[in-house]
């Protein structure tokens, strides 16, 4: 009997058992992703489709911004004075352009473009993110515009576009209280809290000064976008205008200004330096806000010339600083209303007098005046300008009543105009020379009655502005209203309404009068005899002059007026309002070493008042009148010669 060897396949039952445990698992999770991505592919297609297609669309389709047009600024009677002109320009975009150098290369045989010109953009284009676009050229004449619209197919990211550019009508008339806009810098970028596009935009322009920095957020507007369809790389294939989105013009601006007045002031002064104001005394309302010299705005609207700056810069009579507002200078004898009131709140009896002979001693000093006045009263003291008078009301009534008279008036303050740039000057008085010298200069802590004199007649310490100085005769013309000066008439057809809570005059309407009476009395037999009439009929002017020192001078009394060198002259002043007999109009002309304010201010003064007063129907028709004829109304005029009866 054969017995046959058992075979036993326990291993390979036990692999095969393990092969088919794994197959059952992978089968298993292969199954379930099949499931997942049949599931993620119908959400996809049916759940998210919509999602999906915008955002295909959103890469076939892009927006480039367009600029929207700057707000106009408008003059009292709808005159502009800073407005937007046409501008063609060239613009490149990063993204766009395949060889910058050979494009460029290729530009400059169309227009002008210069190998520094060339280099400067290469770097523009550089650091510029690669989607904004940046200028090659602007204000492009039409043959330059064309030559390279005509062109622009050959010429990959170039764009010829026809923008707006910022134009000021009147050049440097109104630069200073209308600023002016330039290219947006570095530091403006960082100053935003969120930048969009609109800033780095090459037609885009910021405001740098005075409304147009004050309100450039109202006068931007906002931007639009023009849809182009684009390919995988960024690069514009074709332009879509029906998806385009218009920009909103900026709001429009109205200032109380008036470009008549505005002008004439500019005119009149000429090569001159200094700054002339004007209120109307009934609502505030700022018509004139000069300095001189001026510059032009347009100049710096696509950044101004090196050399221009320099020049600007480097000039002695100062063109770039607004000497209406941030210009302080001592106020000379226009101050001296401001002590003859605070002597008569104070009881002093106007008729009191002191005798002027030309020079007075006063502890160890000797103080002068202009002429040997001889007996002079306050009435007197105002119309002469009497410097004796002065110093010796100043004593009796003490620097802190004088202060405080003319603070009441708006002097040494800081008026809410709508615009930046106020310097606030200084009123002294006892507890501002304490403060001011606890630390530096303990010894001259105290108020000396030497300084007195001084401060009597608009000296020493004190300084103001020309607009407070206007402010002060409005209020002295009102009589009754602490007035405060408004620029800003409207914004986007808002009225900018004015205060409505201005206070009440807290002086004596009776000694307001006084001082009013001597002012009149100033233009017609006073300091301002010569050059303080209008000449305009029954319309008088009251007024006062100013001379002020502007240094002190080493010959003493005598190097005086409008002689010697340009700097070391006296500064010129004239405040005025008119008609007397019926107040509307209040001006402040300042003349930066100008010499005495008779010859200097007041001359200036007229022309401009004469401007305003001419302007006003109602006044205009008090001083013209109805031609007069010999021949009685109901009488024919008699036939030519030889004409049948």
């Amino acid at each position: 009997m054969t017995v046959e060897p058992s075979i036993y396949f326990n291993e390979v039952n036990e692999r095969q058992g393990v092969f088919h445990r794994r197959t059952f698992i992978l089968g298993g999770l292969a199954g379930l992703s099949s499931i997942a991505l049949i599931g993620r592919l119908a959400d996809l297609q049916v759940v998210e489709a919509q999602q999906y297609s915008n955002l295909s669309e959103k890469n076939q389709f892009n927006f480039r911004v367009v600029v929207p047009p700057r707000g106009r600024i408008l003059d009292r009677n709808g005159v502009e004075i800073a407005s937007n002109r046409p501008d063609f320009r060239l613009v490149v975009r990063r993204n766009e352009v395949q060889d910058l150098d050979q494009t460029l290369d290729r530009l400059s045989q169309l227009i002008p473009l210069t190998a520094q010109r060339k280099r400067q953009l290469l770097r523009e284009v550089s650091i510029a993110p690669r989607a904004v676009p940046v200028a090659i050229a602007t204000g492009l004449s039409w043959e330059e515009f064309s030559r390279v619209a005509v062109r622009t197919p050959e010429l990959p990211g170039v764009t010829a576009e026809m923008g707006e550019a910022r134009v000021y009508p009147f050049g440097g008339a109104f630069s200073h209280v209308i600023g002016y806009v330039s290219k947006v810098s570095a530091d403006d970028i960082k100053k935003e809290p969120n930048p969009d596009q609109l800033m780095f935009h090459p037609g885009f322009r910021i405001g740098k000064q005075g409304v147009e920095k004050a309100l450039d957020q109202a006068l931007r507007g906002k931007p639009g976008g023009q849809k182009v369809e684009v390919d995988s790389v960024g690069r514009v294939i074709k332009e879509d205008p029906g998806g385009d989105v218009a920009p909103t013009p900026g709001a429009e601006v109205v200032l109380t200004l008036d470009a008549d007045i505005q002008n004439r002031a500019l005119q009149v002064f000429g090569q001159e330096s200094g700054a002339a104001v004007m209120m109307d005394i009934r609502t505030g309302d700022v018509l004139c806000l000069l300095s001189a010299p001026s510059f032009d705005a347009n100049q710096f609207v696509s950044g101004a010339p090196a050399a221009y700056y320099k020049a600007l810069a480097e000039y002695d009579h100062k063109p770039l600083l607004d000497k209406a507002l941030a210009g302080t200078y001592p106020p000379g004898s226009t101050f001296k209303t401001m002590v003859a009131l605070a002597a008569l709140e104070h009881g002093v009896d106007p008729k009191r007098a002191y005798y002027c002979a030309g020079a007075w001693q006063f502890g160890n000093h000797t103080f002068h005046c202009d002429k040997h006045h001889g007996s002079q009263d306050m009435h007197s003291a105002i119309v002469t300008s009497c410097d004796i008078f002065f110093y010796n009301t100043a004593l009796t009534v003490g620097p802190d009543r004088i202060a405080d008279m003319a603070r009441r008036f708006g002097l040494g303050q800081i008026f809410d105009i709508g615009i930046p740039g106020q310097k606030k000057g200084l009123v002294p008085d006892t507890e501002w020379k304490r403060r001011t010298f606890a630390k530096s200069n303990p010894a001259n802590m105290k108020w000396f009655p030497g300084e007195t004199p001084s401060m009597g007649i608009g000296q020493g310490y004190t300084n103001v502005n020309p607009l407070q100085l206007c402010v002060m005769v409005s209020r002295l013309a009102n009589g009754q209203k602490a007035l405060h000066p408004r620029l800003i008439k409207s914004v986007g057809g808002v009225e900018q309404q004015p205060p409505t809570n201005i206070p009440d005059l807290p002086v004596d309407k009776a000694h307001l009068q006084f001082v009013r009476a001597a002012m009149a009395d100033v233009t017609t037999e006073g300091t301002a005899k010569a050059t303080g009439q209008l000449d305009l009929g029954p319309l008088m002017m009251a007024g006062k002059t100013g001379t002020a020192q502007a240094h002190s001078y080493a010959g003493g009394h005598g190097a005086h007026g409008a002689v010697g060198a340009w700097e070391l002259r006296d500064h010129a002043w004239f405040v005025a309002f008119a008609p007397y007999d019926d107040p509307r109009y209040a001006v402040s002309v300042l003349v930066e070493h100008g010499g005495f304010g008779a010859d200097a201010a007041a001359p200036k003064a007229r022309e401009i008042m004469r401007v305003a007063l001419l302007k006003d129907p109602e006044l205009r028709s008090r001083i013209e009148k109805p031609l007069i004829l010999d021949t009685p109304p109901d009488t024919p005029p008699p036939l030519p010669a030889g004409t049948p009866a």
